[in-house]
């Protein structure tokens, strides 16, 4: 009877165990801790071209911070790769197009790269791959027959440490070694460079390792204004009849970017390659341009990076492979402000340098990632390095035509002092970009404007998007601008959340050991 009752218990115990695990996913801090590294994810690129870039440890407090999982660098800082030790962030180290030489003539140089740059912080520092120049094929042609040895020989390398299934490695494509990319059953690689491609191709294919592309929609419909619609650029919804049909298979796109990826899988195709992947390791959106860049906007970088984040994480596939979805790395996180002009080239970043949103990414609904217009902490403010003259000229239509609410930058009252334009203008600026909702575009001004996530108030000045605000109101009882949630009652709902869920694991609990109780 004894034995009849304990194995009665463990089947039940068993049957407890699988439901529980599926009704309550393992907690820490209140959050869900569920992964899957399988899963397509967004990246972003890391580059160095900033003035005043934050240290490393920093840079990492502020990825963990946007819920950054992955990024690119274009080298092996040894400083960030430090950084990141124990910090669960996967990163792609990169070897500059300027030791490809050294290390494709040369097994010896090969392995102490992997040695010094790979073996020496893995796997603390969770390096995913290693991309091994940068557009080789077209932007230093004289190198490209020292492309594959230098990967082979790195490959070699991770061979040698036992890292070939942990890191892969690959190679970045610009998007025109694809030749007539649309429609993209009609693609082809350029036939000068398929004695490299090929190759290159079956390498990947039998280590397992992506083919990396760098794939701009931006320049797509740069080159094709007329022809290529803005809205399918931007991942915007459009009516069945503005879709791109391929008149081939009858696949319809619905932005550029998926148009760009199958032609690439068309290309490997017509070389009979079928199982590499393709990674996206450069993608992105200029939020500033020249009088010759009209498009290169704030609201049109804000619409694509936004509706890139929600169609990856949508996992929907494209239209040739629905059942894979390219992960993409958004270039950039930082605006490279030492950049060479075009103006753009400089204004490709999510972030100034100093941390603050160059615009506020609109992904509610995508998880956690990068969702920094969720938080109503941020504000709109004047930039330092404009005159007096262009400031009065937007605070002018911000208090005017943009109905600001500018009462309180009036003589006598609290953010009257200091008595200047910059302070007046900080003052309206983020008066009617709360107004505005905090929407794309809303804090720009003809440019004189930037976000920030740092309290403009001051004294007794409570600016119109502080948190500060709300205490102003019960004291005053004036009607104010939008009262931001306080983290408290975040705090609170995450409480009891977590206290719910220790209730109903404890009553589950209770159910399972009545068996025990009971007469058998």
């Amino acid at each position: 009877m004894a034995e009849s009752k304990s194995s009665l218990f463990f089947l039940f115990l068993f049957g407890f165990l699988t439901v529980c695990r599926g009704r309550f996913p393992p907690l820490m801090d209140g959050k869900n801790m569920e992964k899957d590294d399988n899963q397509p994810f967004v990246g972003v690129n890391i580059g160095s071209d900033v003035s005043n870039l934050m240290s490393p440890s920093d840079l990492v407090s502020f990825l963990h911070f946007q819920k950054i999982t992955h990024i690119r660098l274009y080298d092996a800082n040894p400083d960030i790769l430090k950084a990141l030790n124990g910090s669960k962030i996967r990163v792609i180290i990169s070897v500059p197009n300027n030791q490809l030489l050294a290390i494709g003539s040369s097994n010896a140089t090969a392995a102490a790269w992997i040695a010094r740059n790979v073996v020496a912080y893995y796997p603390q520092t969770l390096i995913s791959g290693i991309s091994v120049g940068d557009e080789v094929l077209t932007t230093i042609p004289s190198v490209s027959p020292l492309l594959l040895p230098a990967i082979e020989s790195l490959y070699s390398g991770l061979v040698s440490a036992n890292l070939q299934t942990q890191i892969t490695i690959s190679t970045p494509h610009a998007a025109s070694i694809i030749l007539d990319p649309f429609p993209p059953s009609q693609a082809f690689f350029n036939q000068s460079l398929v004695q490299f491609m090929l190759p290159l191709l079956r390498f990947l294919s039998r280590t397992g390792s992506p083919l990396m592309m760098n794939l701009y929609p931006y320049y797509v419909f740069m080159q094709n204004k007329g022809v290529v619609p803005l809205d399918n650029a931007l991942f915007k919804p459009l009516i069945p009849s503005k879709e791109m049909v391929d008149p081939n298979t009858l696949l319809h796109y619905t932005n550029v970017l998926d148009a760009m990826i199958d032609s690439a899988y068309f290309s490997m195709k017509n070389l009979n390659i079928t199982d590499v992947v393709v990674l996206v390791t450069e993608s992105g959106w200029p939020s500033k341009g020249d009088s010759k860049e009209p498009y290169a906007t704030i609201d049109n970088a804000d619409t694509f990076n936004s509706n890139l984040i929600k169609h990856i994480l949508d996992r929907s596939g494209s239209p040739f492979h629905p059942e894979i979805t390219s992960s993409v790395y958004i270039y950039e996180l930082f605006n490279e402000d030492l950049r060479s002009p075009p103006v753009s080239e400089a204004n490709w970043g999510l972030f100034y340098g100093n941390s603050t949103p160059v615009y506020l990414l609109h992904v509610s609904g995508s998880g956690t990632f990068l969702a920094n217009d969720t938080t109503n902490q941020t504000y709109c403010i004047a930039m330092d390095e404009f005159d007096t003259k262009t400031l009065q000229t937007a605070l002018d239509w911000a208090c005017g035509p943009g109905k600001a609410n500018c009462t309180e930058i009036q003589p006598g009252e609290a953010c009257y002092q200091p008595n200047n334009v910059k302070n007046h203008a900080s003052y309206a600026f983020d008066s009617y970009y709360q107004k505005e909702g905090k929407s794309a575009g809303s804090c720009d001004f003809k440019g004189v404007a930037m976000i920030t996530t740092t309290d403009p108030s001051h004294g007794s000045c409570i600016f119109p998007g502080s948190k500060k605000v709300g205490n102003k109101a019960k004291e005053t009882g004036k009607n104010t601008t939008q009262i931001p949630e306080a983290s408290g009652g975040r705090a609170a709902a995450a409480a009891a959340q977590k206290g719910l869920h220790v209730f109903l694991l404890a009553l589950c609990s209770f159910f399972l050991f009545i068996p025990l109780m009971a007469p058998w």
